[in-house]
């Protein structure tokens, strides 16, 4: 069985990550021209990582500049495992510190601190530096990893770094196949005899040549006409792999980054999100009801409006409706990161427990952070009332492939009425059909000549 995982980089402008990557990949991942001539990393940058039979890998290289911390994030949602890259002669610098934060809020707990340049400093310096990089990371969230020390210059520590690679991959949990197909897009071009092309990191389920994809928020439908895999030929796209889809029925100038392409029912752009929130410790002021503030959530990134039952001070945690000033798609379980509307700062993140909830008006009430998902279900069913649920909709909505969730409904038993895959609490029916009747005998009673 190939197991298969994204890496990504982090880490301070100028440490080394780029050069890390081309090292251990033998590709550079700066494609434009004003990345070369002013020698910093600005867009995501993508390689395949060859790390022996049964592990396929894909790097995603992020810039390190605070400016383009956008498109880190961009890059950063979905990875398996990080490369905390640190330049051996600079240490944890402010950079560091927000993309560790960033990580974190991510929930990727999986990482290898690399402590690059080790040419640059003596052993003294450098054990001073592995001391300063574990006793940071001993306060943090991740697994503690020991740090790497690498040169891109004269190839050491490269070997140790891919074998630490390969042990943390074996304690990953693997991607379903068998989940809903689902693509966040970083970029959209067109290529003479192909079409417009998609690209960007699988992050669930499979397509193949020949199936259609649904491309949301624009609703358009275009079919896949070939795939291509760290650019070799591939007759279907799975996960954990960098991929490209040539489209057909869909211009390049109508899709961009933040657009998502997707298999299956259940997918919607959603304009508001329910979600259990954080606020980092650092952040400089409470967040407030009503308070504007940028979601990045995949590759997309949106302004929002918060709805609170009550303000969250730094370091605390809370439920939270975000009120999305244009649509996004999101689905149970994914996480997200918030930055401040100005300056804009990263303050918090959170995970979604429900995409698609029922719009109403007042604070933020949950009735489904924390809960298990039979009874998540149960409570959407309850304030659906005899509207009721599709079943097609709880993959997105729960979080989990089409056989969990059906496994969900299965547990909650008798409580759920399947109506030809439109399900209703039995409470709600049983309340309805009372209702019903005390209508008839009503009518009876006051119009007892009426006939029938």
């Amino acid at each position: 069985m190939v197991r298969r995982l994204v890496v990504g980089t982090a880490g301070h402008i100028d440490h080394g990550k780029t050069a890390l990557v081309l090292a251990l990949t033998g590709v550079d991942t700066d494609r434009w021209e004003e990345e070369k001539r002013r020698g910093i990393t600005i867009d995501l940058g993508f390689a395949p990582f060859g790390l022996g039979a049964g592990l396929e890998a894909s790097i995603v290289d992020v810039p390190g500049h605070e400016g383009f911390v956008r498109n880190m994030l961009a890059g950063a949602t979905g990875i398996d495992l990080a490369l905390l890259v640190i330049a051996a002669d600079e240490g944890i610098m402010p950079q560091t510190e927000e993309h560790l934060a960033i990580l974190e809020l991510l929930g990727v707990t999986a990482g290898i601190p690399v402590l690059a340049k080790a040419d640059l400093v003596d052993s003294e310096w450098l054990e001073l530096g592995r001391g300063d990089v574990t006793a940071r990371l001993a306060r943090g969230r991740g697994r503690g990893a020991s740090p790497v020390a690498t040169s891109a210059v004269t190839g050491v520590g490269l070997d140790a770094l891919r074998a630490a690679v390969r042990e943390a991959a074996g304690g990953l949990a693997g991607r379903a196949t068998d989940d809903l197909f689902r693509l966040p897009i970083d970029r959209a071009f067109a290529v003479a005899g192909a079409g417009t092309v998609v690209t960007g990191t699988t992050w669930s389920g499979t397509v193949a040549v020949g199936d259609a994809v649904r491309l949301l928020p624009l609703d358009r439908e275009g079919r896949v006409r070939s795939i291509e895999v760290h650019g070799a030929a591939a007759d279907r796209a799975v996960p954990g792999r960098r991929t490209a889809l040539a489209l057909v029925g869909v211009h390049k100038d109508e899709v961009r980054r933040g657009h998502v392409a997707v298999t299956g029912p259940g997918w919607r752009a959603t304009p508001v999100i329910e979600a259990e929130v954080e606020l980092v410790a650092t952040a400089a002021r409470p967040l407030t009801n009503r308070a504007r503030v940028r979601v990045h959530l995949g590759t997309a990134e949106g302004l929002a409006r918060t709805v609170l039952a009550a303000p969250l001070v730094p370091g605390s945690h809370g439920v939270a409706r975000l009120v999305l000033e244009a649509p996004l798609v999101a689905r149970g379980g994914d996480r997200f990161v918030l930055r401040s509307f100005s300056p804009v700062t990263t303050i918090g993140g959170g995970v979604v427990t429900d995409p698609l909830p029922v719009t109403r008006r007042g604070r933020a009430t949950s009735v489904t952070a924390g809960r298990p998902p039979v009874e998540r279900v149960l409570a959407w069913l309850g304030t659906a009332g005899l509207s009721g649920l599709a079943q097609d909709d709880l993959p997105v909505r729960l979080g989990l492939t089409p056989a969990g969730s059906a496994s969900v409904v299965a547990a909650a038993g008798k409580a759920v009425l399947d109506a030809g895959g439109l399900l209703v609490a039995r409470t709600v029916m049983a309340a309805a059909t009372e209702d019903l009747g005390a209508a008839l005998d009503r009518h009876h009673r006051e119009r007892p000549l009426e006939p029938g």
